[in-house]
């Protein structure tokens, strides 16, 4: 039974990933409801239903658009993907219960803000806002340690963007204090710590592949993402680790 219900969030991930590269794409663009159906970005083509098929649709027309031949971004199936993998695994970790609940908004946030600034360099606002009243509501029984984790990753952020003369965007200050908020103190500084070791990592990367000078900006809102997931899902046992291990 329990085998099944994973497939069944794995299958609805997949689906979700679908909507929220939809809404990682528009609304940077306002034109979330611009159209209802989704269409094609090249010839603006209303796609029909077997191309909305998440992954699959994208395998089977070899990640290239029908009518005009002109390549479908690969970001689509990998998110897509990673959303039905990560939906899948929290309920697999967590079960019924408000650690699941927590999870599956905590992806429903991190995905359309790490297409978005894949795609835009940005991170939008409105998704901030539509999400923080939720996380004000899952952290009501903790509120005090979640306005103490949003100040404290205000103040760090700030403060490097003052230090390195706005090196860092507002938009991550943003993203950074609503998983402040989200995680409370301890446990937004781990995140934080990651957050700037797997940007570094992924720079590197990303330099050497593209070999390309050091300016590249290069979006940090998926190794903001990546930290938060490895945090929620193993932040705990990481914590304690290091206590035991260097207290």
């Amino acid at each position: 039974m329990a085998l099944s219900i994973i497939l069944i969030f794995f299958i609805y991930g997949l689906v979700f990933g679908s909507f929220f590269n939809v809404v990682g794409l528009r609304v940077p663009k306002k034109t979330l409801f611009a159209q209802n159906r989704s269409y094609c970005d090249t010839c603006q083509r209303t796609l029909t239903w077997s191309e909305l098929i998440p992954v699959v649709s994208y395998v089977l027309q070899r990640g290239k658009c029908r009518k005009c031949g002109e390549s479908i971004s690969l970001i689509y199936p990998t998110m897509e993907l990673a959303t039905g993998i990560l939906a899948a695994y929290t309920f697999y970790r967590y079960g019924w219960s408000r650690e699941l609940l927590f999870g599956l908004v905590l992806i429903s946030l991190v995905m359309p803000i790490t297409v978005s600034d894949i795609a835009y360099r940005k991170i939008p606002n409105a998704i901030l806002l539509f999400f923080s009243p939720i996380f004000f509501v899952l952290r009501l029984d903790v509120l005090g340690d979640a306005l103490l984790g949003a100040l404290v990753a205000f103040g760090l952020l700030m403060l490097i963007v003052v230090l390195s003369k706005g090196g860092m965007g507002l938009g991550d200050v943003k993203y950074f204090t609503l998983l402040g908020f989200a995680f409370g103190p301890l446990a937004f500084l781990l995140l934080f710590f990651l957050a700037t070791l797997y940007g570094a990592l992924i720079g590197v990367i990303v330099l050497q592949v593209k070999k390309t000078g050091r300016k590249t900006k290069i979006p940090f809102a998926p190794s903001i993402g990546l930290a938060a997931f490895t945090v929620f899902y193993y932040g705990e046992a990481i914590i304690q680790w290091y206590l035991s291990y260097f207290l």
